[in-house]
């Protein structure tokens, strides 16, 4: 990665992150560059370009990247230093089915509990995805209106495991979206998630929730398969 880019998203951080500690504050910009694709699988992070463009010391780069090889978002290669992880294809099938599970949990609950305002800010977010036309776009509305969904769960011990899945899905690489023809059906599955919450059917709501991922899972498999 570029030091400007390494720069800019250091500059990205909420500055009252960066005060909380050095080490933290490192390790939750990363994180974020993780989840925004910034890193792709197999991409090398060096300690001395981190530190440089962060314009910090290495102390804490050094301890930011060994707290992100602990949650296995990076891996050791060969005496090569560490890199972006990549998932193998059991890996990224436990993943999905993970993601079912808790995002069809999101959804019934989402159902169960979800205000009016908050149902209209999934109608404004299903909208934008409808109109986004780039992958990029789709695939960063796609995540607003599932966060959106989450938003809604009321359930305290919910997003510590929504968490770390959201770490794993980082290292998946492209979005599916960039597929032909996967954003279309996607609209279709979002409106019957939608639809469900609305309606306050938590069955309808969970079963629309995991045929959407599966569908999803089936696009990830056959990106796998064309290498």
């Amino acid at each position: 990665m570029s030091k400007g880019k390494l720069a800019r998203l250091w500059d990205g951080a909420p500055a009252g992150l960066r005060g909380s500690g050095l080490g933290d504050a490192v390790f939750h910009a990363l994180r974020q560059g993780l989840r925004e694709g910034l890193f792709q699988p197999g991409e090398r992070l060096r300690e001395e370009e981190i530190a440089e463009a962060f314009s910090v010391s290495r102390t804490p780069v050094r301890d930011a990247l060994r707290r992100l090889l602990e949650r296995r978002l990076l891996e050791v290669s060969g005496g090569r230093g560490l890199m972006v992880r990549r998932l193998d294809r059991g890996e990224v099938f436990e993943l999905y089915q993970m993601r079912e599970i808790l995002e069809g949990t999101a959804a019934r609950l989402a159902a169960e509990n979800a205000t009016p305002a908050e149902v209209a800010l999934m109608r404004d977010l299903h909208g934008a995805f409808e109109q986004a036309r780039e992958p990029a776009d789709h695939a960063r509305i796609n995540k607003q209106f599932h966060d959106a969904i989450s938003g809604a769960v009321r359930n305290r011990y919910f997003h510590g495991p929504l968490e770390g899945l959201q770490d794993a899905l980082a290292l998946l690489g492209p979005t599916t979206f960039s597929v032909a023809g996967r954003a279309h059906p996607a609209v279709a599955e979002h409106r019957l998630i939608l639809d469900a919450i609305a309606a306050h059917d938590p069955d309808a709501a969970e079963a629309a929730a995991r045929d959407h991922i599966r569908r999803a899972l089936a696009t990830r498999l056959k990106m796998l398969s064309q290498g």
